[in-house]
């Protein structure tokens, strides 16, 4: 009696220690990103920007995953050493084992581009804005090879976006005016 007594008590313990950690991991990460974010609006440089930027890019680097963060070692490796096709190999490795990690598929679209299909590299970039709508580098990047492309309307929107992220995204503000004045026109 006193066995089956101490077993239930045991469970009902390891139960509740089971339950707790669950909860809290997510908001410190929103937090963090959101007080970022915050940080963003408020500095009034691009260098004050940077180190902010360079945070939040940590961040949206972080799969959650050591077997993913290994592979994508890998491929930076890779890169380094000029060896393409295994880079090529390794990151739609990522992709498949972890298709909803948006920087994955940024490493993609840039190694994609780099080959010269930006087709390939478009959809990787639409893959990323569409699983972090808050990364205001893919963002901006898309808005290039929209605008690159004569989707002046398309890129205003979203170098827009990129800047309401990030008022200080390198090149982003000049952006705006000239498509702003192209696709809107002149005030009269």
């Amino acid at each position: 009696m006193r066995t089956a007594l101490a077993l239930c008590l045991l469970l009902a313990t390891a139960q509740s220690s089971w339950a707790a950690p669950q909860k809290s991991p997510v908001p410190k990460d929103v937090t963090s990103q959101e007080k970022l974010f915050a940080q963003l609006k408020q500095v009034d440089s691009p260098e004050d920007a940077h180190p902010i930027e360079q945070k939040l890019i940590a961040m949206f680097r972080a799969s959650g995953s050591p077997s993913v963060d290994l592979l994508v070692i890998r491929v930076q490796t890779a890169l380094a050493a000029a060896d393409n096709k295994t880079a090529k190999q390794l990151i739609e490795a990522v992709t498949a084992i972890a298709p909803d990690y948006a920087e994955g598929w940024h490493i993609r679209a840039g190694m994609e581009q780099a080959a010269g299909d930006d087709t390939a590299a478009l959809v990787s970039l639409q893959k990323v804005v569409q699983l972090n709508p808050r990364h205001f580098a893919a963002l901006g990047e898309l808005g290039g090879m929209l605008q690159d492309y004569g989707d002046k309307a398309g890129a205003l929107k979203l170098y827009r976006r990129a800047l309401d992220l990030d008022p200080q995204l390198e090149g982003a503000a000049s952006k705006v005016r000239e498509l702003t004045q192209s696709v809107e026109g002149r005030d009269i």
